[in-house]
């Protein structure tokens, strides 16, 4: 071991006194120093390696005896802890006891022992009479819960409470390639109130026309479909002087008005503007828009 420490001292003693009498150069000896230097600790670690696994063994064979004998003991002693944990558990007596908790009686040479209910079955049992009574006076006598029938009548009230919201929300998706024609009176009204209040200052109250063209004629500038009088309404005619809706009025207001706009075909108001645009007939479903 010593002449091992004592050969990378020479080495290194050397590589720093033969730079002129040498044929490598110094940078040469140099990496030819490191190298057994590294090499030396790899065998160091190797060697402690090597006593650690030789520790380990011989601390192995001394207290292989004494391991053995502890399992011995612990598989004798271990039983008897779970068996004692289960009865207890159980509330049961062990089979030792079975002398002292025999009953006098017999029936054919059978005999019964005097073991008792265990006590988590008994707790399980008197908890649900807990519940019972607690049920029955929640439900049934100060009636702060609700029974099947009123709780169904809840959940349909709820359920229809949704139904409207998902209603609405659904209705704000529509656009120029989904709307479609209705002739509901709530939707014409709303669709009326919305006309009145934007667009009968250029198209009069009635659809008659004004600055913008005549609503209730078969003449059309942009197009006779629901589709094209819902997109005429979302983006306008900035050529024309129509402006865009589409930030003032949400998807269901454009679709209202829409409708409202087609139920004033055929409505013949006073004064009405000269026919502009071209003429389209109408369909039978009325699918028509300006």
């Amino acid at each position: 071991m010593k002449k091992l420490l004592i050969i990378p001292a020479l080495i290194t003693f050397e590589t720093a006194n033969a730079k002129s009498d040498s044929l490598m150069s110094t940078d040469m000896m140099n990496y030819i120093g490191y190298g057994i230097i590294i090499f030396m600790m790899l065998l160091f670690i190797i060697a402690f390696w090597v006593m650690q696994r030789a520790f380990t063994t011989m601390a192995n064979i001394l207290l292989k005896s004494e391991s053995s004998l502890n399992q011995d003991i612990s598989s004798e002693i271990q039983p008897a802890k779970k068996d004692d944990i289960w009865l207890k558990a159980l509330s049961l007596r062990p089979m030792s006891e079975e002398k002292d908790i025999l009953i006098a009686h017999d029936y054919d040479g059978i005999q019964e022992l005097d073991n008792p209910t265990p006590a988590w079955f008994m707790w399980l049992f008197y908890s649900t009479i807990a519940f019972a009574v607690c049920y029955l006076l929640v439900y049934h006598v100060f009636g702060l819960g609700q029974l099947q029938y009123d709780e169904y009548k809840t959940e349909v009230a709820l359920a229809d409470s949704a139904k409207k919201v998902y209603l609405s929300k659904a209705a704000n998706q529509v656009d120029e390639t989904t709307v479609k024609l209705v002739t509901d009176a709530s939707v014409l009204a709303a669709g009326k109130g919305i006309f009145t209040q934007n667009c009968a200052a250029c198209h009069g109250a009635g659809g008659q026309g004004v600055v913008g063209p005549n609503l209730t004629d078969n003449y059309w500038l942009h197009g006779s479909k629901i589709s094209d009088l819902f997109k005429t309404i979302k983006y306008g005619v900035a050529a024309k002087g129509m402006p865009t809706w589409e930030k003032q009025l949400s998807p269901k207001q454009i679709a209202d008005v829409a409708n409202y706009v087609k139920s004033l075909h055929g409505s013949n108001p006073a004064n009405p503007k000269a026919p502009q645009g071209e003429m389209e007939a109408e369909t039978s479903q009325k699918l028509a828009s300006k």
